[in-house]
């Protein structure tokens, strides 16, 4: 504990003498050390020990340039010589263009799954890279180290989705209850979950495939004996609009049999596949005794009983 208060304390000494610290051979760019930095951005420094980029720091072990703010920003020796100013930063990041803030951060994140796919995810193809929505020095979140508390940073950009969080119907995000990291991946998934276009890109999944929906919703996990076709192919979002909706359980359509018929709409009547009837001219559907489809396909989810999905 005395050592680290001796680390933390250090500059501001030095400073109260009036011998700020110099960089060594001011006509090379050297490494001069965090205690250095701390010296002109002690806002920056007096918390930066709760960040966990200061296990650099920490470790003692690390090279100078994999090091305390160095470490990302480069080597300081001109940047003191000059008394300061961003342009003597070699890594300014409010300067740099989105390739090069993303090329740096990577030098370290790169070997996490989560950020895999970020080079090819949409929002690295819209200039959106890593300062866009962390801010090291200054967080407001300490866990991910965002700008913002999350649904307000993504809120920035998704406009309509944020309407869509005050419909009647809706998963609880500004409640607090759910945040979009929950079933999304910020940094990119994987081409294999939307290349064909039925899923849309940037939904996270379980490693056996499985929609991030399964997480919460765990009683319509299968696999089932007998699939209902639209979720296999479609998704969750077949039937349901995932963020919000004006209708009971997120339904994309207020009737139930309207949204049934989108699939089931007489055509091909008699069509079976794997024993599951997909089609039939038994019902009429201005019946209505057979415009509640539910009440008789109670397993629209998956069943291991019946091949019509029946109760």
């Amino acid at each position: 504990m005395l050592r680290w208060t001796a680390f933390l304390f250090l500059p501001l000494a030095l400073t109260a003498q009036g011998t700020a610290p110099q960089a060594p051979n001011s006509g090379a760019n050297n490494y001069v050390g965090s205690v250095v930095c701390r010296t002109c951005h002690p806002d920056v420094a007096q918390n930066f020990f709760k960040n966990p980029h200061f296990k650099s720091v920490a470790s003692g072990k690390e090279l100078p340039e994999k090091t305390g703010c160095e470490g990302c920003h480069g080597p300081g020796g001109n940047h003191v010589a000059a008394g300061g100013g961003k342009a003597t930063i070699p890594h300014a990041f409010s300067l740099m263009a989105p390739k090069q803030v993303l090329d740096d951060c990577l030098q370290c994140h790169s070997k996490d799954i989560s950020k895999a796919n970020i080079r090819r995810s949409v929002h690295t193809d819209a200039d959106v890279v890593c300062s866009n929505c962390h801010s090291i020095h200054k967080p407001a979140t300490p866990k991910f180290l965002l700008a913002k508390v999350q649904r307000e940073l993504c809120y920035d950009c998704h406009q309509t989705v944020r309407a869509q969080f005050d419909m009647p119907a809706k998963h609880r995000v500004n409640e607090g209850v759910v945040q979009c990291s929950d079933c999304h991946n910020p940094h990119g998934t994987s081409p294999a979950t939307w290349a064909t276009g039925t899923r849309p890109r940037m939904v996270d999944q379980s490693p056996g495939g499985e929609e991030t929906c399964i997480k919460c919703h765990q009683d319509k996990r299968g696999p089932f004996v007998f699939e209902h076709a639209a979720i296999r192919v479609g998704g969750c979002e077949t039937c349901h609009s995932p963020h919000g909706s004006m209708n009971s359980k997120l339904l994309r359509r207020p009737v139930v049999y309207t949204l049934c018929l989108q699939c089931h709409n007489g055509a091909g009547s008699g069509l079976t596949t794997q024993g599951v009837i997909l089609q039939s001219s038994a019902h009429n559907m201005l019946d209505p005794r057979f415009q509640n489809c539910t009440l008789c396909h109670s397993r629209i989810h998956g069943s291991n009983a019946d091949a019509n999905l029946l109760r």
